[in-house]
């Protein structure tokens, strides 16, 4: 019996020894983005302005590690036709993209009306990011367990 390799799953273009890149960065701007809206409902609650320094921060290591995680996740769409030919991929990409665009515009207002723009309209916006990002994970989710994105094949056995 002999074992032999077979490529059937979609594979990561942007990987290391065989570990897809995007896997490894998109845990990054989610724990960053909850913890922004973590500290705008602590905010909420406290009106202890200390909070509103690390949200800020939080957001802009968030939008960091986003566009990070979107090459890598870019270059995957790009070098791998099954990955392109998948619906989940395409509402997975387009989520996270608003994702983005929503927190560079709470950034912005963070960072030009500090407090002032945390409640409501920091607070709200958190809100919406964490809900699209659940809609975007499961996605990603479906991705991995559903269609084997990145996920190494097993060998075929032939004999």
């Amino acid at each position: 019996m002999t074992h032999q390799m077979t490529t059937h799953n979609p594979h990561s273009t942007a990987s290391i020894a065989g570990h897809p890149v995007h896997a490894m960065l998109i845990p990054f701007p989610i724990a960053f983005f909850v913890a922004t809206f973590v500290c705008d409902l602590v905010f909420w609650r406290t009106g202890n302005p200390a909070w509103v320094g690390p949200s800020l921060w939080l957001l802009g290591a968030g939008l960091i590690m986003a566009a990070l995680a979107a090459l890598a996740g870019l270059t995957d769409i790009l070098g791998d036709a099954q990955i392109r030919n998948l619906r989940d991929v395409w509402l997975h990409a387009g989520g996270n993209a608003i994702v983005v665009l929503i927190e560079l515009y709470n950034w912005y207002l963070r960072y030009t009306r500090a407090e002032a723009a945390v409640v409501p309209a920091g607070l709200v916006l958190s809100l919406i990011v964490v809900l699209i990002l659940l809609f975007t994970g499961w996605k990603g989710w479906g991705m991995v367990y559903r269609h084997h994105v990145g996920v190494a094949d097993r060998p075929d056995e032939t004999g």
